[in-house]
């Protein structure tokens, strides 16, 4: 593999492949080099104070060999959008590099990927008054009779939402109301000329098989180490509807692990067929290797 002069390294990947391992297998070389590397999480949920287990937040060893920013410093009832993440991400990212420390980009959630490394336009939060009566009339109405609504105002953003998605709904009716529902941004485009550093930006796969087997084995470990009486207390303590996005947090609060594995299997085909639209990506097969020999061989010695 290339070895390549940047100033950011970022790591995607689906959920349950070793982005965590790899990154501090990579902190390593990096140290061993002089540099001083630190993690700036790119997940929308890890940002949760109380939902580290569901949400894979490192451990609290993982974060004594890799300092980790941006991970559990919200409350769960607080809301939290892309753009407010945009801020805190650039701030991280331009304090590091002025510092001569070296970031490390590691998350699994596009937008938020994006959000941390680019310029993206994102459109502020609706006025209060708007999001609270769009969320009576999801109260009273229901997702289905809203994503219909949404239907036939603008179908093409309706094609993209699942009529159970509450929270997509009722912003594309909010974005749909103040005039700013367009159609999406060609993904591509993000990944040229627009970064705001020189990033090196690594893609990680793995075999299906493999990666389906890792996922189910994670949720086990997960349910063991209390991931249903996290969320149940994160139910109690009011979690927000941004929490509540939380991969597995509706599942495990009606006790079903299968419906989790599921939608977690689910979640990490649709995160490869993202990243392999990517344009600049750089693409690494963990399958079956080890952190610290791939990341020798991601950054070689000079």
């Amino acid at each position: 593999m290339r070895a390549a002069a940047t100033n950011v390294l970022a790591i995607f990947g689906p959920t349950g492949v070793g982005k965590t391992g790899l990154a501090i297998a990579l902190a390593e070389r990096l140290r061993e080099r002089g540099e001083r590397p630190v993690a700036v999480s790119a997940d929308a949920l890890q940002v949760y104070r109380g939902l580290e287990i569901i949400t894979g937040v490192p451990s609290p060893s993982e974060r004594t060999a890799l300092e980790h920013r941006l991970v559990s410093f919200l409350p769960v009832d607080a809301r939290f959008s892309a753009g407010e993440y945009a801020e805190l991400a650039h701030a991280e990212i331009d304090g590091l590099l002025a510092d001569g420390a070296t970031p490390i980009v590691v998350g699994g959630t596009g937008l938020y990927l994006r959000a941390a490394l680019t310029d993206l336009a994102l459109r502020p939060p609706p006025p209060d008054e708007l999001r609270e009566r769009w969320e009576r009339e999801l109260a009273e109405r229901g997702p289905a009779a809203l994503h219909a609504h949404l239907a036939r105002r603008a179908p093409w953003a309706a094609d993209r939402i699942d009529p159970r998605d509450r929270s997509r709904v009722v912003r594309s009716l909010e974005l749909l109301e103040l005039g700013e529902l367009e159609p999406p941004p060609d993904e591509n485009q993000l990944w040229t000329i627009d970064m705001r550093h020189s990033t090196r930006l690594l893609g990680l796969e793995m075999e299906r098989d493999a990666l389906y087997a890792r996922i189910d084995a994670r949720v086990d470990e997960m349910v063991a180490a209390g991931a249903v009486a996290e969320v149940r207390a994160a139910h109690a303590a009011g979690a927000s509807e941004t929490a509540r996005k939380a991969l597995g947090f509706d599942e495990l609060l009606r006790g079903d692990v299968d419906a989790m594995k599921r939608r977690t299997r689910n979640l990490a085909k649709r995160q490869l067929t993202w990243m392999r639209k990517l344009a600049g990506v750089e693409f690494v097969d963990v399958t079956g290797r080890d952190p610290v020999a791939l990341a020798a061989e991601i950054l070689p010695a000079p």
